[in-house]
Protein backbone atom coordinates (compact mmCIF):
# COMPACT_ATOMS: atom_id res chain seq x y z
CA UNK A 1 0.00 0.00 0.00
CA UNK A 2 1.88 3.05 -1.28
CA UNK A 3 4.52 2.65 -3.99
CA UNK A 4 6.72 5.60 -3.10
CA UNK A 5 10.42 5.33 -2.27
CA UNK A 6 9.96 3.02 0.72
CA UNK A 7 6.93 1.01 -0.40
CA UNK A 8 8.26 0.59 -3.92
CA UNK A 9 11.61 -0.65 -2.63
CA UNK A 10 9.92 -3.20 -0.38
CA UNK A 11 7.67 -4.39 -3.20
CA UNK A 12 10.55 -4.70 -5.67
CA UNK A 13 12.75 -6.55 -3.19
CA UNK A 14 9.96 -8.98 -2.28
CA UNK A 15 9.39 -9.67 -5.96
CA UNK A 16 13.10 -10.38 -6.52
CA UNK A 17 12.92 -12.81 -3.61
CA UNK A 18 10.22 -14.70 -5.50
CA UNK A 19 7.08 -13.58 -3.67
CA UNK A 20 3.71 -12.79 -5.20
CA UNK A 21 3.20 -9.04 -4.75
CA UNK A 22 0.20 -6.78 -5.25
CA UNK A 23 1.06 -3.07 -5.31
CA UNK A 24 -1.61 -0.45 -4.62
CA UNK A 25 -1.25 3.32 -4.94
CA UNK A 26 -3.62 6.17 -5.76
CA UNK A 27 -0.97 7.97 -7.83
CA UNK A 28 -1.20 6.93 -11.53
CA UNK A 29 2.46 7.64 -12.35
CA UNK A 30 3.69 5.41 -9.53
CA UNK A 31 1.38 2.61 -10.60
CA UNK A 32 2.56 2.98 -14.20
CA UNK A 33 6.19 2.87 -13.02
CA UNK A 34 5.63 -0.44 -11.22
CA UNK A 35 3.23 -2.02 -13.72
CA UNK A 36 5.99 -3.94 -15.52
CA UNK A 37 7.86 -4.81 -12.32
CA UNK A 38 5.09 -6.39 -10.25
CA UNK A 39 2.57 -9.12 -11.10
CA UNK A 40 -0.19 -6.67 -10.19
CA UNK A 41 0.00 -2.90 -9.72
CA UNK A 42 -3.34 -1.21 -9.20
CA UNK A 43 -4.41 2.43 -8.99
CA UNK A 44 -6.85 2.44 -6.07
CA UNK A 45 -7.73 4.02 -2.74
CA UNK A 46 -6.16 1.78 -0.09
CA UNK A 47 -8.23 3.40 2.65
CA UNK A 48 -11.45 2.03 1.15
CA UNK A 49 -12.38 -1.32 2.68
CA UNK A 50 -14.73 -2.18 -0.19
CA UNK A 51 -11.97 -1.59 -2.74
CA UNK A 52 -9.57 -3.83 -0.83
CA UNK A 53 -12.17 -6.60 -0.70
CA UNK A 54 -12.76 -6.25 -4.43
CA UNK A 55 -9.02 -6.61 -5.06
CA UNK A 56 -8.83 -9.72 -2.88
CA UNK A 57 -6.44 -8.14 -0.38
CA UNK A 58 -7.90 -10.23 2.45
CA UNK A 59 -6.39 -13.30 0.81
CA UNK A 60 -2.84 -12.05 1.32
CA UNK A 61 -0.93 -13.16 4.41
CA UNK A 62 0.90 -9.88 4.94
CA UNK A 63 0.45 -6.25 4.01
CA UNK A 64 2.94 -3.39 4.10
CA UNK A 65 1.65 0.16 4.48
CA UNK A 66 4.35 2.35 2.98
CA UNK A 67 2.32 5.56 3.17
CA UNK A 68 4.22 8.05 5.29
CA UNK A 69 3.54 11.67 4.41
CA UNK A 70 -0.27 11.36 4.60
CA UNK A 71 -0.71 10.25 8.21
CA UNK A 72 -4.50 10.06 8.00
CA UNK A 73 -4.33 7.83 4.91
CA UNK A 74 -1.80 5.50 6.54
CA UNK A 75 -3.98 5.09 9.64
CA UNK A 76 -7.15 4.52 7.64
CA UNK A 77 -5.34 1.99 5.45
CA UNK A 78 -4.29 -0.02 8.51
CA UNK A 79 -7.88 0.06 9.77
CA UNK A 80 -9.18 -1.11 6.37
CA UNK A 81 -6.63 -3.94 6.27
CA UNK A 82 -7.71 -5.19 9.69
CA UNK A 83 -11.34 -5.08 8.56
CA UNK A 84 -10.66 -7.24 5.48
CA UNK A 85 -8.78 -9.78 7.61
CA UNK A 86 -5.10 -9.45 6.65
CA UNK A 87 -3.26 -11.54 9.24
CA UNK A 88 -0.08 -9.48 9.58
CA UNK A 89 0.30 -5.75 8.94
CA UNK A 90 3.58 -3.84 8.71
CA UNK A 91 3.29 -0.05 8.69
CA UNK A 92 5.72 2.81 8.18
CA UNK A 93 5.60 5.64 10.72
CA UNK A 94 7.23 9.06 10.55
CA UNK A 95 6.87 10.06 14.22
CA UNK A 96 6.59 8.24 17.54
CA UNK A 97 2.98 9.43 17.96
CA UNK A 98 2.13 8.23 14.45
CA UNK A 99 3.62 4.86 15.34
CA UNK A 100 1.59 4.55 18.54
CA UNK A 101 -1.62 5.28 16.65
CA UNK A 102 -0.79 2.71 13.97
CA UNK A 103 -0.17 0.07 16.63
CA UNK A 104 -3.41 0.93 18.42
CA UNK A 105 -5.52 0.51 15.26
CA UNK A 106 -4.07 -2.85 14.24
CA UNK A 107 -0.51 -2.63 12.91
CA UNK A 108 1.47 -5.66 14.09
CA UNK A 109 4.85 -4.15 13.22
CA UNK A 110 5.59 -0.41 13.15
CA UNK A 111 8.80 0.64 11.46
CA UNK A 112 10.64 3.95 11.36
CA UNK A 113 12.90 3.64 8.27
CA UNK A 114 14.23 7.22 8.29
CA UNK A 115 15.10 7.09 12.00
CA UNK A 116 16.68 3.65 11.69
CA UNK A 117 18.83 4.65 8.72
CA UNK A 118 19.83 7.93 10.36
CA UNK A 119 20.95 6.08 13.48
CA UNK A 120 22.87 3.56 11.40
CA UNK A 121 24.70 6.26 9.41
CA UNK A 122 25.56 8.10 12.63
CA UNK A 123 27.19 4.95 14.02
CA UNK A 124 29.24 4.51 10.85
CA UNK A 125 30.36 8.14 10.82
CA UNK A 126 31.39 8.09 14.48
CA UNK A 127 33.48 4.91 14.29
CA UNK A 128 35.58 2.70 12.05
CA UNK A 129 32.68 0.36 11.42
CA UNK A 130 31.79 -0.46 7.81
CA UNK A 131 28.26 -1.62 8.63
CA UNK A 132 26.12 -1.68 11.75
CA UNK A 133 22.73 -3.18 12.67
CA UNK A 134 21.13 -2.68 16.08
CA UNK A 135 18.27 -4.80 17.39
CA UNK A 136 15.54 -3.70 19.81
CA UNK A 137 16.93 -5.61 22.79
CA UNK A 138 20.25 -3.78 23.02
CA UNK A 139 22.09 -6.24 20.78
CA UNK A 140 24.08 -5.27 17.69
CA UNK A 141 26.06 -6.77 14.81
CA UNK A 142 28.78 -4.86 12.97
CA UNK A 143 31.33 -5.26 10.22
CA UNK A 144 34.69 -3.71 11.14
CA UNK A 145 38.32 -3.91 10.08
CA UNK A 146 40.40 -6.22 12.23
CA UNK A 147 42.65 -4.35 14.69
CA UNK A 148 46.26 -4.35 13.40
CA UNK A 149 47.55 -5.74 16.70
CA UNK A 150 45.35 -8.84 16.27
CA UNK A 151 46.65 -9.75 12.80
CA UNK A 152 48.29 -13.19 12.63
CA UNK A 153 46.89 -14.28 15.98
CA UNK A 154 44.17 -16.77 16.73
CA UNK A 155 40.94 -15.34 18.14
CA UNK A 156 41.67 -17.01 21.47
CA UNK A 157 45.13 -15.46 21.64
CA UNK A 158 43.96 -12.02 20.53
CA UNK A 159 41.65 -11.84 23.57
CA UNK A 160 39.25 -9.54 21.73
CA UNK A 161 36.30 -11.03 23.58
CA UNK A 162 37.89 -10.56 26.99
CA UNK A 163 39.05 -7.03 26.18
CA UNK A 164 35.94 -5.68 24.43
CA UNK A 165 33.11 -8.05 25.39
CA UNK A 166 32.26 -8.84 21.76
CA UNK A 167 32.08 -12.14 19.90
CA UNK A 168 33.73 -12.48 16.50
CA UNK A 169 31.15 -14.40 14.48
CA UNK A 170 33.03 -14.60 11.20
CA UNK A 171 35.84 -13.31 9.00
CA UNK A 172 35.76 -11.97 5.46
CA UNK A 173 38.95 -11.58 3.42
CA UNK A 174 39.27 -9.83 0.09
CA UNK A 175 38.32 -12.15 -2.81
CA UNK A 176 37.37 -14.94 -0.39
CA UNK A 177 34.11 -16.31 0.95
CA UNK A 178 32.82 -15.46 4.41
CA UNK A 179 33.77 -18.07 7.01
CA UNK A 180 32.57 -18.63 10.53
CA UNK A 181 35.13 -18.05 13.25
CA UNK A 182 36.19 -20.20 16.20
CA UNK A 183 38.83 -19.86 18.94
CA UNK A 184 41.56 -21.29 16.68
CA UNK A 185 40.71 -19.12 13.66
CA UNK A 186 43.71 -16.98 12.68
CA UNK A 187 42.94 -13.32 11.97
CA UNK A 188 44.47 -12.37 8.59
CA UNK A 189 45.88 -8.87 8.04
CA UNK A 190 43.35 -6.41 6.56
CA UNK A 191 40.46 -8.82 7.15
CA UNK A 192 36.92 -7.73 7.98
CA UNK A 193 35.44 -9.08 11.20
CA UNK A 194 31.74 -9.68 11.76
CA UNK A 195 31.23 -9.03 15.46
CA UNK A 196 28.21 -9.28 17.75
CA UNK A 197 27.39 -8.27 21.29
CA UNK A 198 25.74 -5.68 23.48
CA UNK A 199 25.32 -2.42 21.56
CA UNK A 200 27.63 -0.43 23.86
CA UNK A 201 30.38 -3.04 23.57
CA UNK A 202 30.12 -3.22 19.77
CA UNK A 203 30.25 0.59 19.60
CA UNK A 204 33.33 0.64 21.82
CA UNK A 205 35.06 -1.95 19.63
CA UNK A 206 34.11 0.00 16.51
CA UNK A 207 35.75 3.14 17.87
Amino acid sequence: MGLGRFGGQVAGSLRRLGHEVLGIDDHPKRVQHWADRLPRAVEADATDEAVLRQLGVGGYRRAVVGIGSDIEASILTVVALTEVGVAEIWAKAITAKHGRILASVGADHVIFPEAAMGDRVAHLLASKMIDFIEFDDGFAIAKVCAPPQAAGQTLARSRLRQQYGITVVGIKERDADFRYAGPETVIPPDALLIVAGATAQVEKFGR
